[in-house]
């Protein structure tokens, strides 16, 4: 017990002393949730859509009026003429305009609001259907009810981001700690020195393992923590399966790691090629780009990558998501007997000094 401490500790100093994991696993994730987050936070969602309308004198309103207030845009600037109107979406001062001279009702975008515009094209349809059926007398013969899935008020793109960090965060932690670490303590012949000491292998294991859940740990909370606290995310935050699935995707990723440092013939390589991996992975698995506009061979590629499912879990015990419970302790149980099934490789692995 008291080599295993000595262990810990001196594991804990050097992942303390190494500049660029901790760049890698605690700063990169808070630097793109803020930088997302305030650049595209409301990208995809209408809850904050602001609409120019401008209605010609002598035109009635009331229809027009009642019309958006039943859409739900957030809120309405009464601009004079058609060219204010037009200067306040170049300065973006609204984010789309609709203008009714008593017998036309037109919308107006900026262009170069290219991913936005989409949401307020819908927006704009659902006011001109209705506008269009008040005018006429009548009612929409079907009521709408909005569901979400995973039950929150809003699921725009941040909130779908944020998890997805997340779960990067986790694979980076998991992946490096052999890919990197240990290689790279293979590379210094640091392992031959601790060889000939009475450690066993086992405990070198044990305190990688868990300096690398209290990694995970900290540095998903501090990200989940500022994403809370800085863009007010809508997350309901279920903590039990939240720390099953961070104990189980943290060995699951260092099996996978452990999988990369035996394919390689240098040890430095490792690294390599688990980085280049995580890169794929984080475009393929729906984390920044949707997988629905993804090509269907690529669909089916995203499958096969664990970060996919990693998001996807992640989004489960925040709330943004429904899954079923089955898949998540399926995707939890494929994860655990992953990296339980790998470690005894990766001990025998660390006990030569070299490869053979």
């Amino acid at each position: 017990m008291k080599a295993f401490r000595a262990l810990l500790s001196s594991e804990l100093r050097v992942f303390l002393r190494d500049k660029a994991a901790i760049t890698f696993t605690f700063l990169f994730p808070l630097l793109f949730i803020i930088f997302f987050g305030y650049l595209m936070g409301g990208v995809g969602t209408a809850s904050n859509a602001k609409l120019g309308l401008f209605v010609a004198p002598r035109a009635e309103t009331a229809h027009l009026e009642a019309a958006v207030t039943a859409v739900g845009v957030a809120d309405v600037v009464r601009l004079a003429t058609a060219a204010e109107l037009e200067k306040a979406i170049e300065d973006r001062k609204v984010d789309f305009g609709a203008e009714w001279d008593g017998a036309t009702l037109r919308f107006v975008y900026d262009v170069r609001r290219t991913q936005e515009n989409f949401t307020f094209q819908e927006l704009a349809r659902g006011i001109a259907a209705r506008f269009d059926l008040a005018n006429q007398g009548r009612h929409p013969i079907l009521g709408v009810t909005s569901v979400v899935e995973g039950g929150e008020a809003s699921a725009d793109w941040f909130t779908l981001v944020v998890p997805g960090i997340l779960a990067f965060s986790v694979l980076s932690a998991g992946l490096f700690a052999i890919a990197g670490h240990v290689t790279s303590m293979k590379q210094r012949r640091l392992l031959e020195r601790l060889i000939v000491t009475p450690m066993r292998p086992i405990a070198l294991l044990a305190a990688v393992i868990t300096v690398r859940f209290a990694v995970v740990f900290v540095s998903t909370l501090v990200t989940l923590a500022t994403a809370l606290a800085l863009f007010h995310v809508p997350f309901h935050v279920n903590w039990l399966l939240y720390t099953v699935f961070l104990i189980a995707a943290t060995l699951g990723t260092m099996g996978l790691g452990t999988f990369l440092s035996l394919l390689v013939k240098q040890p430095s390589s490792a690294s390599n090629l688990a980085n280049v991996l995580s890169m794929l992975m984080m475009f393929l698995s729906g984390i920044y780009f949707p997988i629905e506009i993804m090509p269907p061979f690529l669909r089916g590629l995203s499958l096969a990558l664990p970060l996919r499912h990693m998001a996807d879990v992640m989004r489960y015990t925040t709330g943004v998501m429904d899954m079923s419970a089955l898949r998540f302790w399926v995707i939890c149980g494929v994860f655990l007997a992953a990296g339980i099934g790998l470690l005894p490789i990766l001990a025998r692995y660390v006990v030569r000094a070299e490869r053979r």
